[in-house]
């Protein structure tokens, strides 16, 4: 790793004390500056486990997934120059944080602002992701295509970008757009994006989004409601 150019990695986290430690443990430290587990409201030992593999542990009690990486990325603001770049992924083990290389590879060779690790390109475990949740993927992508003209197959959590580019998109979502915001603004703004094949697995323990009919449907009206307000 150059010293010019740092990585910094961010990693959402509610209750998920079982698979924090294993998260932060496969990435390799070679790799990143730091890795930084933002503590959303969670009540079991989801921080303490995050700063005994490693990490830097941010808290933010205002539940939702955006809330919890604009919080983190608060944190990161201090030190991160505009070549530097960060990876965000899940804290729950369905990504495979050791595949981070693929997504870091496109934007050192210039050939990318923004990397979407599509599990739709990858090898998916059996019951990784559930029916709804390819569903609305293929439905949220194939609007963007056609309203953005830009093609993605994913809306998946595991992504890399430039601090510059990410400063630029403004992000603002607090919850369940917070994905889908990243990529509409980014092809409205025309960045370079691309999607490379990354592998995926069953979460450790319940999603709180796919788990329950309620997240299920509060995520898609968002992602869809994102999607046409920034046309």
């Amino acid at each position: 790793m150059e010293e010019s150019e740092l990585v910094y990695v961010v990693i959402p986290a509610y209750n998920e004390e079982e698979s924090i430690g294993k998260v932060v443990n496969d990435i390799r430290k070679d790799l990143v500056e730091e890795v930084v587990v933002c503590n959303n409201n969670s009540n079991d030992r989801t921080a303490e486990v995050a700063r005994e593999a490693g990490a830097t542990v941010v808290d933010e009690p205002e539940p939702g997934y955006g809330a919890a990486c604009l919080k983190a990325l608060e944190y990161v603001r201090s030190k991160a120059k505009n070549e530097d770049i960060v990876v965000f992924l899940d804290g729950d083990y369905s990504d495979y944080p050791e595949e981070m290389p693929l997504l870091l590879y496109p934007i050192r060779k210039g050939g990318a602002d923004l990397v979407i690790g599509s599990r739709a390109l990858g090898n998916r475990e059996k019951g990784a992701m559930m029916p709804q949740q390819e569903f609305g993927n293929w439905l949220a992508t194939f609007l963007i295509r056609n309203l953005y003209k830009v093609h993605f197959t994913d809306l998946g959590p595991f992504r890399a970008i430039r601090w510059k580019q990410l400063e630029t998109i403004h992000m603002v979502d607090r919850n369940f757009g917070w994905t889908v915001e990243m990529q509409v603004k980014a092809a409205k703004l025309g960045l370079k994006c691309v999607e490379v094949p990354v592998n995926y697995r069953r979460r450790i323990g319940v999603s709180k989004v796919t788990g329950t009919i309620k997240g299920t449907v509060m995520a898609g009206y968002k992602i869809l409601w994102t999607i046409f307000k920034y046309l």
